[in-house]
């Protein structure tokens, strides 16, 4: 079998289309998987470091606003479309795999016009404009949520759930020996703030302008992970050198961070959730205002409406985060509520699921 995997822009992306390579590897004997992706991106990078093949488009996303640099992206979309057309062509793929993200939609659009079977896996409660465009010609679509047929034909519609690593979530690593991988304190409660590899402004001002209250709550601790990009503009602020605040540029080991919180803050990106649900953990999710059609403020309903997790505004995050997390830290019977509500949307075969989905396309294509 010789498969086609594009995608990327984001971890959201490409962290899920590795977890189905390597799944398809372990299931699929004498199979080539060749990886399209945006130059310049995480995959460029990922992809690699996880022994697959990849080659890059020059493509961007459009602004909304009439730019220069938009007319730019117009000759960079037809650069992408031939480049696509040209690797489809040369590699000849069984079937195309499209992940959403600049580089998909050039190279499942190539693959789609010369019959070759395609499939999207859509990882949001919201579709993107790429998969919204692609799927049109799609065989399959595999989904994370329900009501997905507001968007898609839903005949071609699998709910599936997103691949996630299954080290996030299957592992015996004890709670206490996660607390001292961070040197964290084993007798106290952990809340774990992140916003993904590079950060995220919201909740770093947020932990700077109200780490008070966790300061005076001595017997709760704080993981906060800063990102690359507000490292040294937050490393050296107050809330850093308490004694109960452990600042961290990346978290290299997330499945030990899971272990160790208590309660999690995040944004709500899709594979983030789906993490989330696996490792059973009560959740207070600040959506990013900054993603396309408000996607992840969907993502984060679908679960508030279930009681799985709580929400805050972007623009509430300043005044209210910390204090609800501590709140919630200190009630016991909502933690559990949480707890168990968000472990009802856990799909902890998806991988599988997809991967079959991918084999029986390719065997009713033969």
């Amino acid at each position: 079998m010789r498969v086609i995997i594009s995608g990327g822009g984001t971890g959201g992306h490409v962290y899920p289309a590795i977890a189905i390579a390597q799944t398809l590897q372990q299931s699929v004997p004498n199979i080539e998987i060749l990886f399209v992706g945006a130059l310049g991106k995480i995959e460029m990078e990922k992809v690699p470091k996880a022994g697959f093949k990849i080659e890059g488009l020059n493509i961007r996303g459009f602004s909304r606003k009439i730019t220069f640099e938009n007319i730019k992206n117009i000759f960079r979309l037809f650069s992408a479309i031939s480049k696509a057309n040209r690797i489809v062509a040369e590699f000849k793929p069984d079937i195309a795999i499209g992940f959403g993200g600049y580089a998909s939609g050039p190279t499942l659009y190539a693959a789609q016009r010369k019959g070759i079977v395609t499939l999207l896996q859509e990882q949001n409660s919201f579709p993107g404009i790429t998969n919204k465009f692609l799927s049109k010609r799609a065989n399959k679509i595999c989904v994370a949520y329900f009501g997905l047929e507001k968007y898609f034909a839903k005949d071609k519609l699998v709910l599936t759930g997103n691949p996630v690593r299954t080290d996030i979530w299957d592992n015996e690593i004890p709670k206490e020996e996660a607390k001292n991988y961070f040197k964290l304190d084993p007798a106290k409660k952990t809340i774990l703030l992140f916003g993904g590899s590079l950060g995220a402004r919201t909740l770093n001002r947020a932990v700077r302008d109200s780490y008070k209250l966790i300061a005076e709550n001595q017997e709760v601790q704080l993981i906060w992970q800063l990102g690359k990009l507000y490292e040294e503009e937050y490393m050296k602020a107050d809330a850093a050198v308490e004694n109960n605040i452990y600042p961290l540029t990346f978290i290299d080991r997330m499945d030990l961070a899971y272990k160790a919180a208590d309660v999690i803050i995040c944004r709500a990106g899709a594979l983030s959730i789906s993490e989330l649900a696996l490792i059973k953990k009560p959740v207070i999710l600040v959506p990013s205002p900054n993603v396309a059609e408000d996607h992840q403020t969907k993502n984060a309903m679908a679960l508030v409406e279930d009681g799985a997790a709580l929400l805050v505004k972007d623009v509430d995050a300043k005044d209210n985060l910390l204090a609800k997390a501590v709140d919630l830290i200190n009630n016991e019977k909502k933690c559990v509520k949480l707890s168990n509500n968000i472990a009802k949307f856990a799909k902890p075969n998806a991988a599988i699921a997809i991967t079959n989905e991918i084999i029986k396309l390719v065997d009713g294509a033969d």
